[in-house]
């Protein structure tokens, strides 16, 4: 069959060039209603047109999204993305697998050179900075030096994959944020290949990749599995989706921010519902909202539960890529392209949407998200009193208006946290008093004492992407710390303070602008160019407030710039973690505390203790500007992308072995060949069902993977913990789970293992179960092994909403390895259950109306599942039944959400890359 069946491959001459492409407008011609599908929709259909081979993409495929309807469809459609980002935590297990499989070629006698990647990766080192040193102008340079320190293997194995795998890029640790380099750099809209050209779309290893829709590039997140599948040629097979319009209209108001627009659709579409569904933006308030605004917005579709936020290109985008220093043969291109070929935004569009959902942004107001949800936006006006209320419901803590203005007229003391580290052990003296059942703990460091209270907060970070990326908040975060500044102002001494931008673009430009010292006078010095609070990666706490914490059981909080907020993943010791502008992070530092109407109360007093309020503190939208329009340049785009790739001396100097093969070493603890594919049969065995299984874990609502595979630290007594002190690891060389992500023997024993997972079927709060034949406590690790011994399959019972958060492949390959056959669950985020099949886990979903409670399940049963193993196809019934103790059973009906035909093809193989392995080796006999 001819790769082009509707004859529609046409040539486009620009002002520079000549080059063929696959004509939209050329089908419309033809009677297909292209005008009427929304943009996001075409771009799947270019994709699918351009790469039609007749056997992985099929007329039928072509079809399907040719005649996309409103209500979607339950048939499943291909996507090959042009390009693959990867940032560490994700990207190191990822390039472990490919390794993996060269390893397993070779072992077949196979040539291992022909697994690389086929289209391009760029894998970005940023996930791993740690804010250890804060407050001080050498912070920067000492993380950057723990950081070496802890991940110099991590390091060479990433350089060594750069230069033994073709289509591999690796840009170094201390250089930026993977979604803002990709948003101001490696994003070009169009891409042109051996003179074809095309939209600009990718898949990345971290949920936030719709950054980059602000911008107009079709792009989403992805486990590492469907990612590695994807680098290695194969499509992401996805059903195609329904289509939500967000009708934007109006202006933002004086005051309010992109960041409290984020937070007002996070709440607006997840009380919709769009998970599993694209979002397109459209109307008049686009032409008021610049791309990094967009971007700020397409960052949060994973908080939203959809797979994009789309932006169509439009002048915006060629504006802010003029900015961002793209080329201008590159701009023209863009322009040329799409709007020959039906893909630039005009606001005039007939697009038919699914449903169209209206915001009116001269609405919005300030606002702040949390304690443990990005959805959960609370009004800045109502902040004060919904976490008193908060407190009390969750803690029990009582509080009175009495209690709230004599505890805190005393605070005061100095910021010993500033001192080097080797310092950090101050005696102290700590006195704890109670109110109403509130607490509040008096510290005495030498000759200062000042008092920490419920409410207190511990962290305030500028971080993350999502706002990092917009000038906008970023300038107006030093004005805010400039004015308060000439207040006299200072952030409190119990605040860790941290700046941790995007990309070297923002301190430029915050320098120019002389606000870096304005900043910095607040404590916010650049504590790194990474992912820090955002992924748990804030660091040790000031010994003071620590021990406070741990003594005291005082509750404190975080005030963060960023997109995730869940249970335990800022901070283990930091019970409740708000979202806002990194203008309100600085103003709550200065505050100190949550439990404060910043509306209406002083945000603290001056050295002549006159009252200042944050009206008094915050800068007007045409400073901003002003500001704005003096120092932003494109000349800072090219300076600091110039250099994106060279890295530091250490970087440069790092060792690297030459063989194509990496050399697995038995003693790294880092570093530990996948399990997945070691002498693989030739054939997948035929399905089976599932016998007698057991419940390892019961779970309620919202299981994130940040539950289920957490990043961030662990002790010396977690599973995790106690197998690398056997083999000779200290406590402090421990790291965290996030950088030891290429070794399996640490990450199944971190499976489940978060500190705040609440499993039903345990008394202990954290990774523990009882394993049932006994009835003893245990680790989940512990009960595993128990359980592998005795030849039990595994099954997780769970509620709504299981896997959200993010793109976690070791939350799949976790539950792989612990035994877990099956997970029953009302709801699944996308990803995750996606990652559980390609994982070789099947992931079951209720019954509408059916629940563990409903049913009378708790998870004492036994369970057995029939009808995998015949006539299995997709979203299949399959039969359950749990029996008793008592000898009763429980038979009721589940949908195995395996969502395609190709999906159970990779289920029955053991998952996706066993998959493509096989294909691999058959292809090559």
């Amino acid at each position: 069959m001819s790769k082009d069946p509707y004859q529609i491959k046409k040539i486009l001459t620009t002002k520079n060039n000549t080059f063929t492409y696959y004509s939209l407008a050329e089908l419309e011609k033809q009677g297909h209603g292209i005008s009427k599908l929304p943009f996001s929709i075409r771009i799947l259909l270019e994709n699918a047109l351009r790469n039609f081979d007749d056997f992985a993409i099929t007329k039928e495929n072509i079809e399907t999204i040719l005649h996309w309807q409103p209500k979607g469809s339950d048939k499943d459609i291909p996507f090959k993305p042009a390009r693959v980002l990867m940032q560490d935590f994700t990207g190191v297990p990822a390039v472990v697998d490919i390794a993996s499989l060269r390893a397993e070629i070779a072992r077949k006698g196979k040539n291992p050179d022909e697994i690389n990647p086929l289209i391009p990766v760029d894998l970005i080192i940023d996930h791993s900075v740690q804010v250890d040193y804060f407050g001080t102008e050498y912070s920067y340079a000492r993380n950057m030096d723990e950081e070496y320190k802890r991940n110099k293997e991590r390091y060479q194995f990433l350089k060594w994959a750069q230069k033994s795998f073709n289509n591999f890029s690796v840009v170094p640790p201390g250089m930026g944020i993977c979604h803002q380099v990709n948003l101001e750099y490696l994003s070009k809209g169009v891409i042109e290949k051996s003179g074809e050209i095309f939209p600009d779309t990718l898949v990345g290893t971290d949920s936030h990749t719709p950054m980059v829709n602000g911008i107009g590039v079709v792009a989403w997140g992805v486990g590492g599995i469907e990612a590695e599948a994807a680098l290695l040629g194969q499509p992401i097979y996805f059903i195609m989706p329904e289509v939500i319009g967000l009708k934007l209209t109006g202006k933002l108001p004086l005051g309010s921010t992109a960041t409290d627009l984020v937070l007002t659709i996070a709440e607006l579409l997840r009380k919709y519902g769009v998970v599993g569904k694209f979002v397109e933006v459209l109307g008049s308030g686009l032409d008021n909202l610049s791309v990094p605004d967009r971007a700020t917005i397409g960052n949060m579709s994973p908080e939203f539960g959809c797979t994009i936020t789309y932006f169509p290109i439009d002048d915006k985008t060629l504006e802010y890529m003029r900015k961002s220093n793209r080329t201008e043969e590159q701009i023209q291109l863009v322009e040329d392209y799409c709007k020959t070929n039906m893909l630039w935004r005009t606001g005039d569009e007939t697009i038919q949407y699914s449903d169209i959902i209206e915001l009116d942004i001269s609405t919005i107001e300030p606002a702040v998200a949390g304690p443990k949800r990005p959805q959960d936006k609370i009004l800045l006006k109502n902040f004060k009193s919904k976490f008193i209320k908060l407190l009390d419901e969750t803690y029990g803590r009582k509080y009175t208006e009495e209690k709230q203005l004599s505890r805190w007229m005393a605070e005061g003391g100095s910021q010993p946290a500033t001192q080097p580290k080797a310092e950090l052990t101050p005696e102290l003296e700590i006195e704890e008093t109670v109110v109403n059942g509130m607490k509040n703990v008096w510290v005495t460091i030498g000759e200062e004492s000042f008092m920490l209270a419920d409410g207190a907060v511990a962290i305030a970070a500028i971080t993350s992407c999502t706002n990092t990326s917009n000038p906008f908040v970023m300038v107006g975060a030093g004005l805010v710390a400039r004015k308060a500044r000439e207040h006299g102002l200072k952030t409190k001494p119990w605040v860790k303070t941290s700046m941790a931008p995007g990309s070297k673009v923002v301190t430029d430009y915050l320098e120019k602008a002389d606000l870096l010292d304005d900043l910095e006078a607040m404590q916010f010095h650049t504590v790194g160019y990474g992912c820090t609070s955002c992924i748990g990666n804030s660091g040790p706490l000031p010994t003071f407030v620590a021990k406070a914490i741990d003594e005291h059981d005082i509750v404190v909080a975080s005030v963060l710039s960023g997109n995730r907020n869940f249970e335990a993943r800022i901070h283990p010791q930091v019970r409740m973690n708000f979202l806002m502008s990194p203008m309100l992070v600085v103003a709550y530092a200065i505050a100190g505390r949550v439990d404060i109407d910043l509306i209406n109360e002083p945000i603290s007093y001056d050295p002549n203790q006159q009252p200042v309020y944050l009206k008094d503190i915050w800068p007007s939208d045409d400073e901003i500007n002003n500001v704005m329009s003096k120092v932003l340049s494109p000349k800072d785009f090219a300076k600091n992308y110039a250099e994106i790739f060279e890295g530091n001396e250490t970087w440069r100097n790092l060792v690297i072995p030459e063989d194509t093969l990496y050399a697995w070493d038995d003693s790294s603890t880092y570093i530990k060949e996948a399990p997945f594919f070691y002498n693989i049969s030739d054939n997948a065995e035929p399905l089976k069902d599932i016998v007698n299984a057991r419940a390892l874990l019961v779970l309620g609502n919202s299981i994130t993977t940040d539950h289920i595979s957490p990043a961030g630290q662990f002790n010396e007594f977690s599973a995790a913990g106690k197998y690398l002190i056997s083999r000779s690891v200290k406590k402090e060389n421990f790291n965290s789970y996030g950088s030891r992500r290429g070794n399996d023997e640490v990450m199944v024993r971190g499976t489940f293992a978060n500190v705040r997972i609440k499993n039903k079927l345990a008394q202990k709060e954290g990774g523990y179960t009882r394993y049932l034949p006994s009835g003893e406590e245990m680790s989940v690790y512990d009960a595993s092994i128990k359980y592998k011994e005795n030849q039990t399959p595994l099954v997780v019972l769970a509620g709504k909403e299981y896997g959200s958060g993010s793109s976690r492949d070791w939350a799949a390959k976790g539950a792989f390895l612990l035994g877990i056959k099956a997970i029953l669950a009302e709801s699944y985020e996308r990803i995750h259950r996606s990652n559980l099949v390609g994982m070789g886990v099947l992931p079951l979903q209720y019954l509408v109306g059916d629940t563990a409670e409903k049913l009378g399940l708790t998870g004492n049963e036994s369970f057995t599942i029939t009808g995998i193993a015949q006539d299995i196809k997709p979203l299949k019934k399959v039969q359950l039944t749990a029996k008793k103790e008592d000898g009763t059973e429980i038979k009721f009906d589940a949908i195995a959400r395996m969502d395609s035909n190709i999906e159970i093809e990779y289920y029955r193989h053991g998952g996706i890359l066993q998959y493509v392995l096989r294909h691999f080796l058959e292809k090559t006999n």
